[in-house]
């Protein structure tokens, strides 16, 4: 049999969203179209390995379940896809429907818990009355009933083809809903970018504490080539929290320990009740976000700000760099995506930038291109940071002239971002690219890190022949004369 490839998962559950098109936006759907392909993976997943254990056992029925409860997970006979099938024409098919969930985290609580928290397939406001509602979710029900959507592990081609449809999707709702309080999901690109510059290794312990759908976590982790790390992540809304469990199990990542919360007024990632440390933090953290927590961190109990200024209210860029770096242990190091006026607005920033600089922290700055994120045009930096830096000086890069230009997007290539990255590594000092700046020559620009300020990307103008141009237009004219006194010629012949 054919094997199921990620582009076929793509096609097949993308056309499942017609279901919901015309009806809600993409930011309320994408919730039901993600969460069944959830439970579709679940569903197959389980099937098959309960089909391997007969084969094995026969009916040794107490051997089989033994087997299955030391499994990643487990599916009564009525949490699975088959049995949703089997119901679609009931009256009650959005019940049933909220139940076969329930059921799924009641029955997987230390993995699964709070999974489909935001998720409510009875829900009336969203998916209307009795008869509209059941109508919708039979249809969506058919949609994943596809023959060509076989999500047995056996049947996949590649061990992240289901993950990577997963990060497709979101990427393509992303598309869709756009600016939502400065929050921009993370392009693939820049995720994987931002990975090999962290350069995550075996045995890291790896940190977002913005996590998101947790795509920036799934791509520094891929960077270390084995399941020799630990993944840490906390997000803020429900919705995207739940998300993010989803995708890392739908990537193989079991153990990954996603908390729900405020990461600025409630950090839940500690250890003997401080800060929690650890060797890589990433983070996208949303962009100058209002009213961030500036009255909380006067009183901030783990004395995150106490060593800085407190950033302004209503700006909560270095808040999430100061958390950062109070994350970060011994030897780590981070990578931060942040809008520019980090680099240069002043007052407590400009201290917090001055301070971060003078404790030798920043090792590099590199511009990104404009319009990379879904949702806003405003072009975007990566900050890196390291404790116990060898050097005493900063790498800039230049790179927001180099990438490829789509019809709505632009967006970085392989070539782009292997230039980049092999730029930070050697620390390549390249003409209208990339320059090292000393300490004194950013104290000299009072701590300003406005790029343009350390690599010139000015064009000369070519200058003009004025003479040779004039003589140019002249001869233009005369064939000008000539053609004209041709036509005329012409016209008179024809008798016009």
């Amino acid at each position: 049999m054919q094997k199921t490839t990620q582009s076929t998962i793509n096609n097949v559950v993308w056309k499942a969203c017609d279901t919901f098109r015309g009806t809600m936006n993409s930011g309320t759907y994408k919730d039901y179209i993600l969460t069944m392909l959830f439970v579709k993976y679940l569903s197959d997943f389980y099937k098959e390995k309960l089909e391997q254990l007969r084969i094995e056992h026969g009916d040794k029925v107490d051997r089989i379940e033994a087997k299955l409860k030391r499994e990643k997970f487990k599916l009564d006979e009525s949490c699975t896809f088959e049995y949703l099938v089997k119901h679609k024409e009931a009256s009650n098919l959005g019940e049933i429907m909220n139940k076969t969930l329930e059921r799924i985290e009641e029955d997987n609580r230390e993995k699964l818990e709070g999974i489909f928290r935001n998720i409510d397939f009875n829900n009336k406001n969203v998916l209307g009355e009795t008869k509209e509602r059941n109508s919708i979710l039979k249809n969506l029900i058919e949609d994943f009933n596809d023959v060509r959507l076989d999500l047995r592990p056996s049947m996949l081609e590649g061990n992240d083809v289901i993950g990577d449809a997963y990060e497709y999707l979101l990427g393509h709702f992303a598309g869709e809903e756009g600016k939502k309080g400065g929050e921009f999901y993370t392009p693939s690109e820049v995720s994987t970018l931002l990975a090999k510059l962290v350069n995550s290794k075996e045995g890291d312990m790896i940190y977002d504490p913005t996590c998101g759908s947790g795509s920036l976590l799934i791509k520094a982790s891929k960077e270390i080539g084995n399941r020799n790390f630990r993944l840490y992540g906390q997000e803020k809304n429900g919705q995207t929290h739940a998300l993010c469990k989803m995708n890392m199990f739908l990537h193989e990542i079991n153990d990954a320990v996603i908390e729900w919360g405020d990461t600025i007024r409630n950090p839940l990632h500690l250890e003997d009740n401080l800060i929690k440390s650890f060797d890589v933090v990433v983070a996208n953290p949303p962009f100058s976000l209002d009213k961030w927590g500036a009255d909380f961190a006067e009183n901030d109990p783990f004395m995150r700000f106490n060593h800085y200024e407190i950033p302004p209210k209503s700006k909560g860029d270095y808040a999430f760099v100061i958390h950062m770096i109070k994350s970060l242990n011994e030897h780590g190091r981070m990578g931060v995506i942040l809008p520019h006026g980090v680099l240069f607005r002043g007052a407590s920033e400009g201290k917090i930038r001055q301070k971060l600089i003078e404790e030798n922290l920043l090792d590099a700055v590199i511009g990104l291109p404009a319009n990379l994120f879904f949702g806003t045009s405003i072009p975007a930096c990566i900050l890196i940071f390291k404790k116990n830096r060898v050097h005493n000086d900063i790498l800039f890069i230049d790179a927001s002239r180099e990438f490829d230009k789509a019809k709505n997007q632009n967006n970085l290539t392989d070539e782009n971002i292997i230039k980049i990255v092999e730029t930070y590594r050697n620390r390549t000092e390249i003409e209208k690219y990339s320059h090292i700046a000393s300490i004194k020559e950013i104290k000299d620009n009072d701590y300003n890190l406005n790029i343009p300020r350390y690599v010139d990307t000015f064009e000369e103008e070519e200058i003009i022949d004025i003479e040779a141009t004039k003589t140019k237009i002249a001869n233009i004219e005369n064939e000008l004369i000539e053609i004209k006194s041709k036509m005329s010629d012409y016209l008179k012949e024809l008798g016009l």
